[in-house]
């Protein structure tokens, strides 16, 4: 019930606004409010059910990539990794923890995301796509940050894929969410330009003057 006290909040604060201001004020003030949404952490419950596929999803992907390295053979079962590299398994197996869900990721990334669709003069659909692009960018990018863990853990040293390098690699992966979100918006932007709307009394006030040839 804590979740939906903080949620309870943010309605009143909503409720506020709109008995000291009106109408007129809430239309500008509505996606700020709710906004607000982003600070309240998800109920614990819903939290486990849905990071648990983002986390066997990143295993079966980090297993995929990691086949792909001679010498190396991986399997998975559900969110763990078995890995034997030139005929050796690995011990411990790597467990890819709640922590490498990409949940947060993907939270603070589709906060970001609709801020940028609110405050940037875009097209409403392109507006939509935008938003809905930082679900994937924050699974690709969950998943690089797995396959990258695995192959540090494996080809290097074990210290290196926990603790603060762990926490370091999480951070490295926002500069390359942002990357494919701008590369997105700029792949938009130059692919579909609006032509200008020119209107009958615009093209009254053209007036195309033939020069005149000078007489032989």
């Amino acid at each position: 019930y804590a979740y939906f006290r903080s949620i309870s909040m943010i309605a009143s604060l909503g409720a506020v606004v709109l008995f000291l201001g009106g109408w007129r004020l809430i239309k500008y003030t509505w996606l700020p409010i709710a906004f607000l949404v982003f600070a309240v952490p998800l109920p614990g419950r819903f939290y486990v059910q849905v990071t648990m596929p983002m986390r066997i999803l990143a295993a079966r992907m980090t297993t995929t990539l990691m086949n792909l390295v001679s010498g190396m053979d991986a399997t998975v079962n559900g969110v763990v990794i078995d890995v034997i590299y030139k005929g050796r398994p690995l011990e411990p197996s790597l467990n890819v923890a709640e922590a490498c869900s990409g949940m947060r990721l993907l939270m603070a990334f589709l906060a970001l995301g609709v801020a940028m669709a609110y405050l940037h003069y875009r097209p409403i659909w392109q507006r939509i796509i935008l938003l809905a692009s930082t679900i994937p960018i924050a699974i690709f990018c969950n998943i690089v940050r797995v396959t990258v863990t695995g192959f540090i853990y494996v080809l290097a040293d074990p210290r290196y894929a926990q603790g603060i390098y762990h926490d370091i690699l999480g951070m490295a992966m926002l500069p390359l969410a942002f990357g494919l979100y701008g590369l997105i918006a700029w792949f938009m932007s130059s692919l579909f330009i609006e032509e200008a709307e020119v209107s009958s009394s615009d093209v009254s006030d053209i007036v195309v003057r033939r020069r005149e040839r000078p007489e032989s």
